[in-house]
């Protein structure tokens, strides 16, 4: 895609965006392959220019680094949520802003390709992630030409950590920094008050009657953390104790987590992202 035509895309997503509201959907999670989630055509206009959401698959491990499996078209960490999570992420995407989507999404390995066609990639639950030395590799590369990585759901220090070594190894000279909430990542679109924290379903029903948002006790603050290149680019968002990602795939099941969760937080949290992604 041509930088003039994201920016125009993108300045109608800002124009647009902030005046909307959700609406919630039910849909019959058995219906077809798109799990009830409404499907569209693009523009052919811009039929290659559409923004796609891509997954990353990748290895997990447990009980130390390094060994790693789960690489199945449905097993591993690396398939929490999906699809539903990336469809319906990509649904409001186009429905509450003007941009181009894909209505399918992706699935890629770091390795593959065709990563270099995508310029924003998403992993989910790195608390036991293995990276191979090819996709240390591959993913140094992307980012530091241009990619910008999103990572989402882990919980507590022992994920943290675990997603620190990884993350080192693909950049020993640079560290995450934590984004300050004026950062015009939280207002990129919608005005965010606060660094929101996304638990999942099951841990914000429990948490309801308490005021617990957060899935385990070390985990009680979200952090928000940036990867940035030498000219100052973000090449990485790193959202740690929250789960967007179950705020987006959740959303059709209870109006209560919708409207306190996917509503407030999860959505224009990550609308916010992809805007800055593709903007800076």
């Amino acid at each position: 895609m041509t930088k003039a035509k994201w920016f125009f895309i993108l300045f109608m997503v800002a124009c647009a965006g902030v005046s909307l509201v959700f609406a919630q959907r039910y849909y019959n999670r058995r219906s077809s392959g798109r799990r009830g989630v409404p499907d569209w055509e693009s523009d052919r206009e811009f039929s290659h220019d559409v923004f796609t959401f891509v997954r990353i698959q990748y290895s997990s491990g447990y009980g130390g680094y390094g060994g790693g499996y789960g690489r199945g078209s449905r097993g591993g960490r690396w398939a929490t949520d999906y699809p539903d999570s990336d469809l319906n992420f990509s649904f409001r995407l186009q429905q509450l802003t003007s941009m181009e989507v894909n209505p399918d999404g992706l699935v890629l390995e770091l390795t593959d390709p065709k990563l270099f066609n995508y310029p924003f990639i998403y992993i989910v639950e790195p608390g036991g992630l293995v990276f191979n030395e090819e996709e240390v590799k591959s993913l140094r590369s992307y980012l530091l030409n241009g990619g910008f990585l999103m990572v989402d759901d882990f919980w507590g220090e022992d994920e943290w950590y675990n997603f620190y070594y990884e993350i080192k190894r693909v950049f020993p000279d640079r560290e995450p920094v934590e984004l300050r909430l004026e950062h015009p990542i939280f207002h990129a679109v919608f005005d965010l008050k606060e660094k929101p924290q996304i638990p999942s379903i099951g841990a914000a029903m429990q948490g309801r009657d308490y005021g617990i948002t957060w899935e385990r006790p070390d985990a009680q603050i979200p952090y928000y953390k940036a990867i940035y290149d030498d000219k100052g680019r973000m090449m990485a968002i790193i959202c740690h104790n929250t789960d967007l990602g179950d705020g987006w795939e959740r959303e059709g099941e209870d109006e209560w987590y919708f409207r306190e969760f996917s509503e407030k937080k999860a959505y224009p949290l990550g609308i916010n992202i992809v805007f800055y992604a593709m903007t800076h």
